[in-house]
């Protein structure tokens, strides 16, 4: 009997995990970073569900750190099978992984310089930049809609999630030894219908058993159509006040989303152009990558791009690379945007920008996406009056504004009817990826529309597929 072990993001939105047992095989849908408090998740973050050498295969839905984050340490401790990805995937992976690395290793540095000084143990870096070539080097790329072969019997296609540049949702066909087919589907993370750039997430596919996300199974975020107003708000009342603007974002997506309407507002006219600092080499070589597969674009961003040339850039963009630049921009006092790195505000360039803004409230945080409990990114959605950065309080003056209409999840309404055409035909449904009170309203409203059983499993509990 085939059975599933929910190891991440099982009551909570981070370290994406989980392995399906069949055929006598083990296959990892997703192998994730948790990111959070600072030693609770180094300890989960070190520590494997099973021996990495047991596992036949590995197979990813999408490039974001929660998703891929602990492939380095998964291949560095034993770990030498394949592990699947889509195209865009494999690539935004390869840029993720080498980030990742970079910064496991400079917050170790950071960290042990401290350590030293108070006496402390020294710490590890969680995996090294050369765990994360090893990792890439075990990248497997299959495009959407083509079967490929997962193990003996195990058979696996991806098909458009929507979330981000080459997401996918995961369909899995197992084959027994009496030839009985049983349909496992994965989600991955579902975005949102009329996302700039990106494809809508495909419909379902028939299934028996369906791990489904629910980040937002009890909310209903401000509709797409909104943002772009809403952001060019945001941007004239800041200048205004001769304030700058900091856009925490993820360096994959998000920050794309947001140069391509800011891009499409300075074309419009609908907004004054000023300078927009893309702060993160990692969201610089992510945007070529978006340059790279157009494939994976819309129709509205194809024939935006027939027209302007780039979707991505333009006079007033200004993609950092270097330390100094970096720098250069901080030191700036006339109004800006500043998109950075990364999304919750645990590590990265951001943190140096909220440290020399955060204090002054002619400034703005602009808050576009998710923010797990226990993040910093949490904390400024929450308003603290104290914010700890790199371990110094700094009181929180600058305006907070909140547009959880930028995340790339799909909200309540959207994933009921994302799932509406497997209720009363799908065995069970498995809500991952949600805190418990988001995932407990999802879970009611499924049951309400139809859906036979649908379970909200924890940390390491497992279920057989019957």
């Amino acid at each position: 009997m085939a059975k599933l072990t929910f190891y991440g993001a099982a009551r909570q939105v981070t370290g994406s995990m989980h392995l399906l047992e069949a055929n006598g095989k083990l296959i990892a849908l997703d192998c994730g970073l948790f990111q959070g408090r600072r030693a609770e998740t180094r300890e989960l973050n070190r520590r494997h569900p099973c021996d990495p050498k047991s596992i036949h295969a590995v197979v990813v839905s999408h490039a974001h750190i929660d998703h891929i984050g602990r492939l380095p340490l998964l291949v560095r401790d034993g770990f030498t099978g394949v592990i699947h990805a889509t195209p865009a995937t494999r690539d935004l992976a390869a840029l993720m992984l080498a980030d990742s690395a970079h910064i496991q290793e400079e917050d170790a540095h950071f960290l042990n310089k401290r350590r030293t000084r108070s006496d402390e143990p020294i710490i590890d870096p969680l995996y090294t930049a050369a765990d994360a070539v090893q990792a890439i080097r075990q990248i497997q790329a299959s495009p959407y809609q083509r079967w490929f072969k997962v193990a003996s019997g195990i058979h696996a296609r991806y098909f458009e999630a929507g979330h981000m540049l080459g997401s996918a949702g995961i369909e899995v066909e197992i084959t027994d030894a009496n030839g009985q087919k049983k349909i496992l589907v994965f989600t991955g993370d579902v975005g949102r219908w009329g996302t700039p750039i990106l494809r809508d997430p495909a419909p379902l596919p028939e299934c028996d058993y369906l791990i489904c996300e629910s980040t937002y199974g009890g909310r209903n975020t401000d509709p797409i159509a909104d943002l772009k107003s809403k952001l060019a708000e945001v941007v004239r009342r800041t200048v205004a006040r001769q304030g700058r603007i900091i856009i925490p974002a993820f360096s994959v997506g998000r920050t794309q989303t947001i140069v391509f309407y800011l891009r499409q507002l300075f074309t419009s006219g609908e907004l004054a152009a000023l300078p927009v600092y893309i702060d993160s080499p990692l969201a610089v070589n992510a945007t070529e990558v978006f340059r790279l597969h157009p494939e994976c674009y819309d129709h509205d961003a194809r024939e935006f791009s027939s027209h302007t040339g780039s979707i991505l850039g333009g006079p007033s963009f200004e993609f950092v690379q270097s330390v100094e630049e970096s720098k250069r921009i901080i030191s700036r006092r006339s109004p800006c945007i500043v998109i950075s790195a990364s999304g919750m505000c645990e590590a990265g360039r951001i943190l140096h920008h909220l440290r020399n803004t955060v204090e002054h409230e002619r400034n703005t945080v602009l808050i576009v996406g998710f923010q797990a409990e226990h993040t910093l990114g949490r904390r400024i959605v929450e308003r603290n009056e104290y914010i700890k950065i790199y371990g110094e309080r700094h009181k929180l003056n600058a305006e907070v504004v909140v547009m959880n209409g930028f995340s790339g999840h799909a909200d309540a309404r959207e994933l009921k009817t994302y799932t509406d055409s497997l209720a009363g035909r799908c065995k069970k449904v498995f809500l991952v990826h949600g805190e418990l009170d988001q995932s407990s309203v999802l879970a009611d409203t499924l049951r309400a529309a139809g859906h036979r059983e649908v379970h909200i499993p924890a940390m390491n509990d497992s279920h057989g597929l019957d």
